[in-house]
């Protein structure tokens, strides 16, 4: 039966079934000015493909290249309070919704693969934090993994889930529930969130998933939910109602394909900002101002004893500094008196997070090739070689020279342009925005290869840029000129030895 856009009129004359035509196409100026936009935003990125003097395109792809790593790097460095200890819960999505293979290979192999780099990351990132995971199939919450701050447990647990295939109906309120019970004794100089990576459209759920979400606001809890299908109504209000001083669009996404994906799974490793809550009560208010930690030793016994975390026999561990209790790893939460047990590597790992290293700026060829900066020719970090810079030859300096060509310079081209069609005077601005946008993204790529940071004025490659942001968290040019400022303060010289000795070094060897 062919479909029709015709709505049934009874009883009605030949002129009042012409007046009641649906037409299919869109008109007026409101859908002209919507199929401009859609035009605008086109970007044809195989015009941005430029071939090298040696005929290959290794210039476009190193260009490529660097504006991933430039991307990565390129973050807001505003020193902000951010709960650096952190208790998080992720809920999967175990449902027959996850056979899909438009994410390849499968949504539920893909998510279980991101969820093992995530859980690496964070830890990395956030090392005096926990994790619990917990799954949705057949209509109930499963749990995946306890709460916890070792990642090897974590990623054992979910390489398990690749022998169990996805089926039943998800259900979002049980989940949502066993998430709100994991961390309801979470304490409350830490934060209280939940990752939810939802692959389904619908959620069956037994009662009223909005008193579950009513709870969750209650016991301060932050969701956060990345989509695999479509924008779902309920998960919205979820994040508009436990996030409510921030934006829905920064906590709810909805996964394009394998790349964006992984980008929004790894963009939850940093800790999320601090926001002023009303205490309930005095005892709240107070609670987060001081926090006793442990700073245990390890300790190798001679002979195997049982640990307080696991009961296995082990013959090394820490010992607890309050109640000299064994476990295994560290950090962690003593099973006997409930202190939390890290090391003081831990908290420097976390501190860059309060205190960001600034993004360095692009360096132009004006700048390196001043006098100031002229003899700088090796990357400060690496002591790479700079690029030197490019001399135009004698045709390329033609080329840029050559008048243009009048455009349709002939019948033939005319005619032919005149029986495409033609867009409206509007969509001419499309030229001049993608060259701005164009321009835009060259700003983030040095044309000298060089990155300035601005406080020692130092030069570094790409590599180097991405290497101290994203691992190091510090920059070797401040850090060198601070142990070259400690070490005259002390009266020795920047190897270590004091003037005098060096004095008697060279006397010394005059002397032989």
């Amino acid at each position: 039966m062919v479909e029709s856009d015709q709505e049934y009129a009874p009883d009605a004359s030949d002129d009042d079934l012409d007046a009641h035509q649906v037409s299919r196409r869109a008109g007026g100026p409101r859908a002209n000015r919507q199929i401009e936009s859609a035009f605008n935003e086109v970007r044809r990125t195989w015009e941005d493909v430029e071939e090298g003097e040696d005929g290959t395109i290794t210039k476009t792809i190193d260009s490529l290249l660097q504006q991933g790593k430039r991307k990565r790097t390129l973050k807001d460095t505003t020193p902000l309070q951010r709960g650096i200890i952190r208790h998080l819960i992720i809920i999967i999505d175990l449902s027959a919704a996850m056979t899909e293979k438009d994410l390849r290979p499968t949504r539920y192999l893909l998510t279980i693969r991101y969820c093992q780099d995530f859980i690496t990351e964070f830890f990395e990132q956030n090392p005096i934090s926990q994790i619990g995971i917990i799954g949705m199939r057949d209509g109930l919450a499963v749990r995946v993994s306890d709460m916890s701050g070792n990642p090897s447990d974590h990623i054992s647990n979910l390489q398990a889930l690749r022998k169990d295939d996805p089926q039943g109906q998800p259900s979002l309120q049980n989940a949502l529930d066993m998430a709100r019970a994991a961390l309801f004794h979470a304490p409350s100089h830490g934060t209280r969130e939940i990752l939810l990576l939802f692959g389904s459209l619908l959620s069956s759920d037994p009662g009223d998933i909005h008193k579950t979400i009513s709870s969750l606001v209650a016991s301060h809890i932050n969701t956060t939910v990345i989509g695999l299908s479509a924008q779902v109504a309920i998960c919205l209000t979820l994040v508009k109602r436990t996030n409510p001083h921030s934006n829905p669009q920064k906590h709810y996404n909805v996964a394009l394909d394998e790349v964006n994906y992984r980008e929004l799974i790894m963009r939850l490793a940093t800790p999320p900002e601090a926001h002023t809550q009303q205490a309930t009560s005095v005892n709240d208010s107070n609670a987060s101002s001081l926090l006793m930690m442990g700073f245990p030793s390890r300790v190798t016994d001679p002979k195997p004893s049982l640990c307080a975390c696991h009961s296995r026999p082990t013959s090394g561990g820490y010992l607890c500094s309050r109640c000299s209790s064994k476990v295994c790893s560290l950090p962690t939460t003593c099973p006997a008196c409930s202190l939390t047990l890290i090391l003081s590597t831990h908290l420097a790992r976390s501190y860059h997070h309060l205190f960001p290293l600034q993004n360095w700026t692009t360096v132009p060829w004006s700048q390196a090739r001043s006098s100031t900066h002229k003899h700088k020719t090796l990357c400060f970090g690496c002591q790479a070689p700079f690029p030197t810079h490019p001399v135009k030859t004698a045709k390329q300096v033609s080329k840029a020279t050559l008048p243009t060509k009048p455009a349709f310079s002939d019948a033939r081209n005319a005619e032919s342009a005149s029986t495409e069609p033609t867009m409206p005077h509007r969509s001419r601005p499309r030229a001049d925005s993608m060259s701005q946008r164009q321009r835009d993204e060259d700003q983030t790529i040095s044309e000298s290869g060089r990155y300035a940071c601005g406080s020692c004025e130092e030069f570094f490659c790409v590599d180097c840029d991405a290497f101290c942001h994203e691992i190091v968290h510090n920059c070797p040019g401040c850090l060198s000129r601070e142990g070259e400022v400690m070490a005259r303060t002390e009266g020795l010289e920047p190897n270590g030895a004091a003037p005098e000795q060096m004095e008697g070094l060279v006397t010394n060897g005059d002397q032989r």
